[in-house]
């Protein structure tokens, strides 16, 4: 095939082999797709943009959810710990360094309810600080994704016992059950209307559950029971056994509290318990998932994260200054959401490569060749993301989501995202496994 002509949906055919994936990876490689500008301490910006409003954007900074994101996919895809160790051990010292906003709440020094006396989830990366703009810190599921990427480096033995900051993993299961995490209101992926969300919830399964299966060490438990701020096998059970009920409840909703400000049946987000996390385990419930997202959230240049969600709706860059559209929404989404016309919600380009790796992951362990057609099908949509040429962008590039303006769909401000480039990078490779096999 010539991909010099197209990288997108054309190029996958029932002919397609594992070859020509490798050949598409190559080229679009070669085309800077999947160019991970990092920090000289391992560290990602949320985006690769600069200058003009993109530093008005916010998306210089590190965003703790993005990093975990993007460090998995560099394990997934070549198998290497060195960019995800490194990672991690920025994202600890940055909490280690301020490690008071998890001990603070622990000892009822500070109110768990102002999300700035949280654990801070987007920071200057750079200088490892925390940033004074008011931010929804209020986040379960970017403590839950950093347990969980940080247990799984250990499991697998890229993080040694000694780079552990064991305090710091103690003090963290000690504030999800101050903050009693399995109804506590937070902010969750989209750092918007504070809820206690299914999602969220599923990140800290993960973590404990991994936390659980290294604590069977003795050396790590001892690790664990000491220090300021001990814990034990007890504490972990007795937070999972709880978040796991909630879950239970809430699935397969988002959220299922009464006040139609944080209740909500549908939202993408429910997708990365499946994978990568990995943690429903129940074909069903993925299933349902799977077909909400589907029938209520796709559409044909990407996936809405939820129904009624204003962010880059509709003429949004005419509506909103450069520094309105990314400003913290989580009190007063009221003055926002007035700008959506109906069914005008900004499609996102970081769905479709999940959907994609959770059918691959399926083929994969069965070998059923409906897997591997909803595997393709999810992957020529993902292809379909990248930006034409003659746009704004550069040619190939991932957006983070298509929203309308003056009636066409285009790529938003914030191109290239570093986790939609982390996802389609994960796609690409689990379809190449999948047509080897």
């Amino acid at each position: 095939m010539d991909w010099s002509k197209s990288a997108s949906v054309a190029w996958i055919q029932n002919t397609t082999t594992a070859n020509d994936v490798r050949d598409l990876m190559q080229f679009l490689e070669h085309r800077g797709t999947f160019l991970f500008p990092t920090l000289p301490n391992g560290l990602f910006s949320a985006a690769a943009g600069e200058g003009g409003d993109f530093e008005l954007s916010g998306y210089h900074n590190v965003w703790v959810r993005d990093n975990i994101q993007i460090a998995w996919a560099h394990l997934a895809v070549l198998n290497d710990a060195t960019i995800p160790r490194v990672c991690m051990q920025s994202l600890t010292a940055f909490f280690a360094k301020y490690r008071h906003r998890f001990t603070d709440i622990i000892d009822g020094k500070a109110d768990p309810a102002d999300p700035m006396q949280r654990p801070h989830i987007r920071f200057d990366g750079t200088h490892l600080t925390e940033n004074s703009e008011k931010w929804a810190h209020a986040q379960n599921d970017a403590l839950g994704y950093f347990l969980w990427l940080t247990c799984r480096l250990i499991i697998r033995g890229d993080l040694a016992s000694n780079a552990v900051d064991w305090a710091l993993l103690a003090q963290l299961v000690r504030f999800w059950q101050v903050i009693e995490v399995w109804q506590d209101a937070d902010s969750g992926h989209w750092e918007e209307v504070r809820k206690v969300a299914a999602s969220s919830i599923g990140c800290v399964v993960a973590g404990l559950s991994l936390l659980r299966e290294l604590m069977q060490q003795t050396a790590v438990a001892a690790h664990l029971a000491n220090g300021s701020h001990p814990i034990t096998m007890s504490d972990v059970d007795g937070l999972l056994i709880k978040c796991r009920k909630a879950l239970h409840e809430i699935l397969p909703a988002e959220c299922i509290q009464p006040d139609p400000l944080q209740n909500r049946r549908y939202d993408a987000a429910l997708l990365f318990l499946i994978y990568p996390l990995n943690i429903l385990r129940d074909r069903i419930l993925e299933d349902t998932i799977l077909a909400d997202v589907k029938a209520q959230l796709q559409g044909p240049c990407g996936i809405r994260r939820y129904p009624g969600d204003s962010y880059w709706c509709a003429d949004y860059r005419t509506l909103l200054s450069a520094k309105a559209r990314t400003a913290d929404f989580s009190d007063d989404l009221d003055a926002r959401d007035q700008l959506l016309k109906p069914g005008m919600e900004a499609q996102w380009c970081i769905f479709d490569p999940i959907i994609a790796c959770i059918h691959g992951q399926r083929y994969l362990a069965d070998g059923d060749p409906a897997s591997l057609e909803l595997q393709l099908e999810a992957t020529r949509r993902s292809l379909s993301q990248l930006t034409p040429a003659g746009n704004r962008f550069p040619q190939d590039r991932c957006p983070e989501s298509y929203f309308c303006e003056e009636g066409a769909w285009i790529p938003n401000d914030i191109t290239p995202l570093l986790w939609t480039q982390a996802n389609l990078w994960q796609a690409l490779t689990m379809l190449q496994q999948s047509l080897e096999k």
